[in-house]
Order: C-alpha cells, then sequence, then structure tokens
C-alpha cells in the first residue's frame, strides 16, 4: 500500500523529485505587480496594493470590511484585543491547533481553555463545550461567564477550521450565546471555505486568514481580519500603531502595532487571489483523487463535513493506530515524499501544560492518528 500510495503521489506532480507538503504556485501576475511595487518605490506600508487586497478580498469572502496585517499571528491577536480579552481572561480553544492560535491568546495575557474536538471535523467540538461549561462555569450578576472555581472571566471562545474543514458552527454559535461568549474564527487555513454557503470568517464577532507561504495563496506572510465595518474601522487604526490622520504632524491616540501588511506583499497578494478560483477547483480534483484512491483500504481519507465545502487546503489521512502512522510517515519521506503529522497537541507543550482543560479523547486519538499528504495546486494539466 505504501509503495502505491509514493507512486500515486508522484503520478499527481509529474515527477521523481522531492515533493513538499504545500508548496506556492505563480502562475500568474506575480511578477508584474509586484516589479510595479518596486517601480512606484512604495514597497512598504503605503500604497495602492494594499487597499485594493483589501477590497478584493472582502469581496471575495462576502465580508463587509477586510484589514490587512503582517501575518495570521498579529490578527489572531488584534481580534482578541478587539473581542475586549483582557489580562487574566479564559480564551476557550482547542489543543489540536497550530501553536500560533494559543500565542495570540497569551500575547494578550490571558489563557487558553482546552476543550475537545470532532472527530468528523477536527475542529473545536460544541458539545465537549457545552458539557465543560455547564459543569465547570456560571453567568455572573454582570452577564459575564465565569469559572465556578476562581472565578475567572470566560471571555471568548476561538476555534480553528482545521485544514479548512468547517467546524460545527450553527451548534457552536448557540453554546456561545448561551454562555455569552465572543466568537471569533481562526480561519487561517480555511479561504475558500463554505459552511452552509458562507464563507468561514463570517461567523464569529471577527475571523482571521493567514497567507503564509504554506496557505492555499501567498502574500509571502501575512494575514486579514473579516469583520464589520465598525470593528473594521477599530482595526485599521490599532493596526497602523493607532496614528490620526494628519498631513504632516505625527499623532498617536493610544498604544498601537505596527501590524500593517508591506505594499511589496500586497501586490503579491492581489496576483494570487485573482488565481485563487483555480487553485480550489485543482485542490478538490486533488481532493477527489486522494479519496477514490484509499477507497477499500484501512487508511481513511479525511473528507469535508456535510454541508460543507472545504478548500482541502491540507489532504490526510486516519490511519488505524501510531504504529501505521510511524511506518506511512518513515516510508514517505525516506521516499521524498514529505508527509506530515498532525501538530502535537498544545497540552504536551511545556508553555502550556498547566492550562485549564476538559477531557481531551477525540484530540489524543487524531493526534495519535492522522497525517498529511503533499496537497500543492497540482501542475498545469494534471
Amino acid at each position: 500500500m505504501l509503495d502505491s500510495l509514493i507512486r500515486f503521489v508522484r503520478d499527481q506532480y509529474h515527477t521523481d523529485e522531492f515533493i513538499p507538503l504545500h508548496a506556492p504556485v505563480f502562475r500568474g501576475r506575480e511578477r508584474e505587480l509586484v516589479v510595479d511595487t518596486i517601480d512606484s518605490t512604495f514597497v512598504s506600508s503605503v500604497g495602492a496594493y494594499v487597499d485594493r487586497f483589501e477590497k478584493d478580498m472582502a469581496a471575495f469572502t462576502a465580508s463587509p470590511r477586510a484589514v490587512a496585517v503582517m501575518n495570521g499571528t498579529a490578527a489572531l491577536h488584534i481580534a482578541l484585543k478587539l473581542a475586549d480579552v483582557v489580562p487574566g481572561d479564559l480564551v476557550v480553544t482547542q489543543s489540536l491547533t497550530f501553536v500560533a492560535t494559543c500565542n495570540a491568546i497569551a500575547y494578550c495575557s490571558a489563557e487558553p481553555l482546552f476543550v475537545d474536538v470532532d472527530r468528523h471535523t477536527l475542529g473545536l467540538s460544541p458539545t465537549a463545550l457545552d458539557a465543560w461549561l455547564s459543569e465547570h462555569a456560571l453567568i455572573d450578576d454582570r452577564g459575564d461567564c465565569r469559572t465556578r472555581v476562581g472565578h475567572r472571566r470566560i471571555r471568548a471562545c476561538l476555534p480553528m477550521h482545521t485544514f479548512g474543514h468547517p467546524v460545527e458552527l450553527d451548534a457552536l454559535i448557540a453554546v456561545c450565546e448561551r454562555w455569552h461568549l465572543v466568537l471569533v474564527e481562526d480561519a487561517a487555513e480555511s479561504l475558500g471555505s463554505y459552511y452552509k454557503g458562507r464563507h468561514t470568517g463570517n461567523f464569529g464577532r471577527i475571523g482571521v486568514l493567514s497567507f503564509n507561504g504554506n496557505k492555499i495563496m501567498t502574500t509571502g506572510g501575512g494575514g486579514m481580519l473579516l469583520t464589520d465595518e465598525v470593528i473594521g474601522k477599530r482595526a485599521k487604526h490599532l493596526t497602523t500603531t493607532a496614528k490620526i490622520p494628519h498631513p504632516y504632524e505625527f499623532v498617536h491616540d493610544e498604544v498601537g502595532y505596527n501590524y500593517r501588511m508591506p505594499n511589496l506583499n500586497a501586490a503579491l497578494g492581489c496576483a494570487q487571489l485573482e488565481q485563487l478560483p483555480a487553485f480550489l477547483e485543482s485542490k478538490r480534483v486533488l481532493a477527489e483523487r486522494y479519496i477514490e484512491f484509499f477507497k477499500g483500504s484501512d487508511l481513511q481519507p479525511i473528507v469535508e463535513p456535510e454541508g460543507c465545502h472545504s478548500n482541502y487546503w491540507l489532504n490526510g489521512v486516519i490511519c488505524q493506530d501510531g504504529a501505521q502512522r510511524d511506518a506511512l510517515l518513515k516510508s514517505t519521506n525516506d521516499a521524498g515524499v514529505m508527509t506530515r503529522p498532525i501538530w502535537a497537541l498544545m497540552t504536551r507543550l511545556p508553555l502550556y501544560t498547566n492550562a485549564l482543560r476538559g477531557p481531551l479523547d477525540n484530540a489524543e486519538w487524531l493526534e495519535a492518528r492522522v497525517v498529511n499528504l503533499p496537497s500543492s495546486v497540482l501542475p498545469a494539466g494534471a
């Protein structure tokens, strides 16, 4: 099976050379727009491409406002600040995630509260969240959600749409409303994914995208906040050093952040966004081929949840056990076909070992079994 998988992957990418997990593709006007930025001399935080990229991304995601920043982690940090997360607060999130999700919470001097994921979405479980809150939390006289022991405020809920697969948003929204939690979506991996016809990142107070080099489209490094006009205006102010517009004076009215996306990166993003529909189509073709390949095998391909349209950013399989997972990882990587295990649980990292948590049975089960497969956009004509 493993030899046939290696051959299958090589057939998709038409090469016997090393195959990365997810590489960027530059087939459009990237060079033209980047050179235009260089020629204009506006390569830093001021330039027409930043405004254009924000408007084009807002249109693509059908979001009222999009605000570009330097990376996805910066976007998460600002999103949590705009959700009024303050030092000492708890933020509900999943332990099965990339570390940036939790680091952004720490930037606010808050702490993560880990609940389990659902196996069919790999994302935060509304059922697990409601169960933990029902046993350990209450709503105080001011309407805040607090822990029964210690009376710590639980301010926000930060799910991640793992590998581009949306979480159970309807049920999660209902739990957040019942427990007075602000929903912030970590949609870093889900550009081009839809939950019941609506783009991810548009369900909470704020959603966050990432354009890192390994994402479905890239600006080299970059992120985006999706939100409404009022919060978007505030986000733009905070991420541009809280500077009051003036023809020549330097006036800053609060502590701001130099999180601006450079015009050079935005130009790359504009060119990539022009190709995004084709990228998404290619990745669905690849996902369908993987699903067909694994039919009848003891490796279970990860598929989009019912009612969702996933971008299939990273394809993956669920192995029967850790031994099979390790054999798959060794065989493919030894053959020059990059595969990777899912992240180690955040609760295993020394910085989050002592965080509050509920049972993490599903997260632990997936951690021991999930392997990601090469998922780059297919070569032209493949």
